[in-house]
């Protein structure tokens, strides 16, 4: 398998053009300039979020949902987004069987966007969303997680999902792979590809194998 290169898919990332749609929920991840200026000089919780942690929304696609999805099919469980942004996979999550399905995201506009698409699918009383940082979340009772974060975070998730996560637990990576996790299977193209990875005693399934060109 080929090493992904972080710094392509950022490049694509940000050349990819925004419909409307997405447009809309850029904004809504931002906060728009009001909200980034309460975040940053009124809010306490999201100040004691070390910048390095925090990681900058952009809304799955429908593409990158179908394969994550894919990824999960046939298990049972309970699913965690880890920073769920509009709660876009929570949602398709419960839809198809993994209960409960949880999302934990720090930013408030997100959780009420993504609790209203809930009402709206007639799903409020059976997902659950909550505003809270994802480095504090508890996955001893999970068996699905799924992130979409950005590269730099990504090794001290690692950590995190190794401590915490029970044997037999999968865990789907969008747009960027774990760093030294070498994962079961791989769907999807560019921006829309998707890693999934099993913790089997207390570990992942095999190291990620170095790079033969790496000098």
């Amino acid at each position: 398998m080929e090493q992904d290169d972080p710094d392509e898919a950022l490049t694509e990332l940000r050349e990819r053009r925004l419909g409307a749609l997405e447009l809309l929920q850029v904004a809504a991840g931002s906060g728009l300039a009001a909200y980034a200026v309460w975040a940053l000089l009124l809010q306490p919780g999201f100040r004691r979020v070390p910048l390095r942690l925090q990681v900058p929304y952009v809304g799955a696609s429908v593409r990158q949902v179908e394969h994550v999805l894919s990824l999960l099919k046939g298990r049972s469980g309970k699913l965690v987004d880890l920073g769920s942004g509009d709660g876009r996979i929570v949602l398709a999550a419960h839809k198809c069987g993994l209960r409960p399905a949880v999302g934990y995201e720090l930013n408030p506009w997100l959780v009420g966007l993504a609790r209203l698409h809930a009402w709206r699918a007639g799903c409020a009383g059976s997902v659950s969303y909550h505003r809270e940082d994802l480095w504090k979340a508890s996955l001893r009772d999970c068996h699905n997680v799924s992130v979409f974060l950005a590269p730099s975070v990504l090794p001290l998730l690692e950590s995190k999902l190794q401590v915490e996560l029970p044997e037999g637990a999968r865990v789907v990576s969008g747009r960027f792979p774990l760093p030294t996790w070498q994962p079961v299977a791989v769907v999807g193209e560019g921006l829309d590809r998707v890693w999934a990875y099993d913790i089997h005693n207390g570990s992942t399934s095999v190291p990620r194998a170095p790079d033969p060109q790496a000098g």
